[in-house]
């Protein structure tokens, strides 16, 4: 059984590598700045109106960026601490756990977010402990006792679309009855 293979007990999937959630890190950062950005207009229109004097967010320098960490706070800890993933994560198909496969508490989530610059620093060192470590575990998820795992069973999900088949009676496409072992 290789590394990454190795299962959380209770759990229906693997530890989740360093590409799929580097992935789904990107989609969030991506979300971030979009929504942020967006937000930002709005802000500056409503001053703008308001004040009846333009506005230009994105001038203000430190006030900006502190705004936009606590965006990308929010943006993290409150997903995880409610369904313990984020977007970007859920489009991947992963979440977040405690290392014993429970669910992630809301004091956890906020750990694992606050701890995650921690991950960045000395050229990304611990992040590089997603590919050394057999658990997948970066260095915010050893501070933050979590572990991200896949989060969907891709076998259970074909069961369950065969049996809506059989029960609709319209038949599969060519490619899924193949797959089934059945002919066309």
């Amino acid at each position: 059984m290789s590394a990454d293979r190795h299962l959380v007990s209770g759990l229906e999937g693997h530890y989740a590598g360093f590409v799929t959630r580097f992935g789904a890190f990107l989609v969030d950062i991506i979300v971030i700045a979009i929504v942020f950005a967006i937000g930002g207009r709005v802000v500056e229109f409503v001053l703008g109106i308001l004040t009846r004097h333009r506005f230009e967010l994105s001038a203000a320098g430190p006030p900006s960026w502190i705004a936009l960490a606590l965006w990308a706070f929010v943006y993290f800890a409150y997903p995880l601490a409610v369904a313990g993933r984020t977007f970007g994560m859920a489009v991947a198909g992963v979440r977040v756990v405690r290392v014993d496969g429970s669910e992630l508490s809301s004091r956890r989530a906020i750990v694992r977010v606050l701890a995650l610059p921690l991950s960045f620093l000395f050229l990304g060192l611990g992040l590089l402990l997603i590919v050394l470590r057999a658990d997948r575990r970066a260095l915010h998820d050893l501070i933050a006792g979590s572990a991200v795992v896949y989060a969907w069973d891709a076998k259970a999900a074909r069961v369950r679309f065969l049996t809506r088949v059989r029960e609709s009676g319209v038949a599969p496409a060519a490619g899924a009855q193949q797959e089934s072992g059945s002919k066309p």
